[in-house]
């Protein structure tokens, strides 16, 4: 081994080092690996980029736009809305929520995922009365488990299968992993559930700031379809996270705060009463819509609607008026979904109809360019858009539902390759209208695709400069190491690496270190490839080792010693748990 193999092996320790220690952004830390490689001559420049070209970081950057399809149209809430229903303690919602979360990263992005289902979950905490702590760091760990059952789970495993196929070895298919996947779900599953609730703390998480300074009073009305029939609680209305049910009216009937057991007709008019971000969870339910019928007159597409507050000024035109009486939608392509005056119970007719003063606050839905369009006009003294408050467009939720089953099943069935399929499935996405262009650039986290394409540059000046198969005749230089011995070696070095560098680096790195060892000891290579899979992500001890487990860091309120205590144990039981399994599976 040359200089080029120490120079290879003392960047990929500096990229360690950096990343476990350093503020300094992944990508930039790779990039800067990656340059140093090509400058010094070690790798040409089509070889020091050809990890962006990887069929696997392709894959990844399709199933983001795929992802946010689902979410756009709302096809994600309404799986979680059935699925999670309203158990009676934390083992019950924690168990609700592993199946459909496994199910989802089976399929989907990991980190796109745990990104969509954090705000569900924390609405879910509130309305059950439970901490998000117990719930939201077995968010991330579901998550990750879901991600080994399928081939397109998580991005570690198509940068591995991409790397297979990069060295001549058979591609794998989508679910030939799932066996071992399954086994790992199922054992780290249970383990959550009977001790997650003792190990993980009592904490509230970062507040949102859900003051009830202005309440409103937001009327929806029920539509003939998917809540007809359905009792309040069942359909999630009797416990949401950010207002409550005050009344029901039908056939000029009211009934003041019906009980949970209430079952809801079509036409039903629900009075609710919460914060501004109540609207916006009211409007996130599929058969609800809202009671000012000019919400069909607005001209916008659903992606660019946002909730905005304002508050009336002097110069407003319709002072003294009431909504029926002014041209509010013509004047401003706006829907006044509701009125605050110093508290819900100063207004007429719970606010719809009262006539208009200076200092009303005005919620509305509007285009996203609302805000800024009246900021610094005199009609309104203060305007304000709530983020992320763009309703789903349920009507193109069951279409985007069939576009993701159609990937899996060309994909599954090996009709067509699983990188055809995901492109495939994300121009469907676009040309029927779930996501348009600019959500489909904004979707694909470029980040994550720079730390996986530059991260391949470590692992080919590995692999050229002899790097590897010195680090692997190091490994065996005692002449007592068994095959098993260094499936397990691989495995546990593979398992320390990710929980302190990214995932798809760690198995970058280990994977021609892998070959090395297989090739000198002439044995199958399968065993150790899908180790590195598995173990890459069986990161469970620290916020940084895996993405999920950093976003729920401070919406759980978790500190490094709560990764710990309950991450050492899952990382004991996946390694005991996958390695037989992946053995019974490709024999060595």
């Amino acid at each position: 081994m040359g200089w080029e193999g120490i120079l290879a092996i003392g960047l990929v320790l500096g990229v360690l080092g950096f990343l476990a220690l350093s503020r300094i952004s992944p990508d930039l830390i790779l990039m800067a690996a990656l340059i140093i490689l090509m400058v010094s001559g070690v790798l040409k420049p089509e070889e020091a980029f050809a990890g962006f070209a990887n069929t696997g970081l392709m894959t990844i950057a399709a199933l983001y736009i795929v992802a946010a399809g689902l979410r756009e149209t709302g096809a994600i809430q309404c799986i979680t809305r059935r699925l999670l229903g309203q158990p009676s303690s934390v083992r019950g919602a924690q168990f609700r929520m592993l199946l459909p979360t496994a199910a989802l990263s089976a399929f989907l992005n990991n980190t796109t995922v745990v990104a969509m289902l954090i705000p569900a979950i924390q609405e879910w905490c509130q309305r059950l009365k439970i901490p998000p702590s117990k719930l939201l760091l077995p968010l991330s760990y579901t998550a990750i488990l879901g991600g080994t059952c399928t081939l397109i789970g998580t991005s570690t495993n198509l940068v591995v299968n991409g790397l297979l196929q990069k060295s001549g070895h058979e591609g794998l298919g989508v679910f030939d992993i799932s066996g071992v996947g399954l086994i790992l779900l199922l054992a780290g599953g249970g383990f959550l559930l009977l001790f997650g609730n003792r190990l993980l703390p009592d904490s509230a998480g970062v507040a949102e700031g859900l003051d009830k300074v202005r309440e409103y009073h937001v009327e929806m009305i029920v539509e003939d379809g998917a809540l007809h029939g359905q009792s309040l609680s069942v359909a999630g209305l009797s416990n949401l996270g950010y207002g409550y049910l005050a009344e029901l009216e039908r056939a000029d009937e009211v009934t003041q705060s019906p009980p949970g057991d209430f079952i809801l007709q079509a036409g039903d008019r629900l009075s609710f009463i919460g914060a501004p971000r109540c609207a916006h969870e009211l409007r996130s339910i599929q058969g609800l819509k809202p009671a000012n019928e000019d919400i069909h007159k607005l001209g916008i597409v659903h992606f660019r609607r946002r909730l905005v507050e304002a508050v009336i000024g002097p110069e407003f035109p319709f002072l003294g008026m009431t909504l029926q009486e002014c041209d509010f939608l013509g004047s401003y392509q706006a829907v006044v979904l509701s009125i605050s005056r110093g508290g819900v119970d100063t207004l007429p007719d719970k606010g719809l109809n009262a006539h208009l003063q200076v200092g009303d606050t005005l919620l509305m839905e509007a285009g996203k360019e609302f805000a800024k369009q009246y900021s610094f006009r005199k009609d309104f003294l203060l305007v304000s858009a709530l983020e992320d408050s763009s309703p789903p467009n349920f009507q193109k939720a069951q279409l985007a539902l069939g576009v993701l089953a159609a990937m899996v099943v060309l994909s599954a069935l090996e009709i067509i390759p699983i990188l055809q399929a995901a492109w495939l499935a994300a121009g469907v996405m676009l040309v029927t209208r779930c996501l348009n262009a600019g959500l489909a650039r904004r979707s694909i986290d470029f980040t994550v695709l720079t730390v996986v394409g530059a991260s391949f540059a470590l692992g080919e000046s590995m692999d050229k400069t002899g790097a590897a198969q010195w680090i692997a005749e190091s490994l065996m230089s005692g002449g007592h190491l068994t095959p098993l011995m260094a499936l397990v070696m691989v495995y546990v070095m593979t398992s320390l690496f990710t929980e302190v560098i990214t995932n798809n680096a760690a198995a970058v790195l280990m994977f021609p270190i892998c070959s090395a060892v297989s090739e000198q000891m002439g044995v199958n290579f399968m065993p150790f490839a899908i180790a590195i899979m598995f173990a890459a992500s069986a990161s469970f001890m620290t916020p940084i080792g895996y993405q999920t487990n950093l976003m729920v860091y401070g919406p759980g309120g978790y500190r490094v010693m709560d990764y710990l205590k309950i991450g050492i144990p899952m990382n004991i039981l996946a390694g005991c748990v996958s390695i037989p399994a992946i053995l019974w599976f490709w024999p060595l």
